[in-house]
This record gives structure tokens, C-alpha cells and sequence, in this order.
């Protein structure tokens, strides 16, 4: 089935994977990106605060979904892994703002016992092409 075939997503506009992956995998009309952390393309540093690195994985996936063609209006899932849950509604606000479009993707959010690099936030999604 051609239509099945994988595709290897990969831009500089976000970070290198940190280890042996991809930052996204396509698959016919579907776009699986790896876990995003809160690093910034140019720098390679990370933000300290929870809404900044939020701001900073959201705008990775975007970069990401752009590169494979496709836009934040067409997530249909996302993850959320926090390190602090104290910190919800701090990522909450900033994670709205990126689907102001409307339609809201479907959403689970986990406090983790630890994130790479120390982040404190990490967000992968599934989007449609």
C-alpha cells in the first residue's frame, strides 16, 4: 500500500532529536512527531519558566508539522508530560493559544517523575497531513 509508505519528517527550524529518533514520522495522511522539549532551534538552550518552554516545544511541533506539510489546525491528538502539575494552568494558557482556531485536539496531560535535559515540559501530537 503506497499510500502507507514512511516518511522521515526532519527540519532544522527545531532541535535535533537527542537521541535515536526522528523528529516525526509520516505515514500516509498522518504526522506522528517524537516528544518535543522546550529547546530553541538557533540556541540549543532551554527557558527556565513552565510558559516559556511550553511556547518553545508548541513552537517546535510547529515547525515540524509545517515541514511535513501540515499546520497546527490539523492536530488531532496531543500529549502533555509535566515534570510539575502545580504548573497546569501556567502551560494551559499558552497551550490555548496555539489552538485559537477552534477546534481543540483531543488532550492527555501526565506529571512525569523526570524529563531529558531536565525540562519541565514535553509535548508530542498526531496531526493529519
Amino acid at each position: 500500500m503506497e499510500d502507507w509508505k514512511k516518511e522521515c519528517v526532519q527540519t532544522e527550524k527545531a532541535p535535533a532529536a537527542v537521541g535515536p529518533y526522528s523528529q516525526a514520522i509520516a505515514i500516509g495522511n498522518l504526522i506522528f512527531t517524537s516528544g518535543q522539549l522546550p529547546l530553541i532551534a538557533e540556541t540549543g538552550e532551554m527557558p527556565e519558566s513552565v510558559v516559556e518552554q511550553t511556547r518553545a516545544s508548541l513552537n517546535n511541533i510547529k515547525a515540524i508539522l509545517d515541514e511535513a506539510g501540515s499546520d497546527m489546525s490539523q492536530v488531532i491528538k496531543t500529549t502533555v508530560f509535566m515534570t510539575e502539575l502545580e504548573f497546569f494552568s501556567d502551560m494551559n494558557e499558552v497551550y490555548a493559544s496555539f489552538f485559537a482556531h477552534g477546534e481543540l485536539p483531543a488532550r492527555s496531560c501526565f506529571q512525569v517523575a523526570r524529563l531529558p535535559k531536565g525540562a519541565k515540559v514535553e509535548i508530542e501530537v498526531v496531526a493529519r497531513r
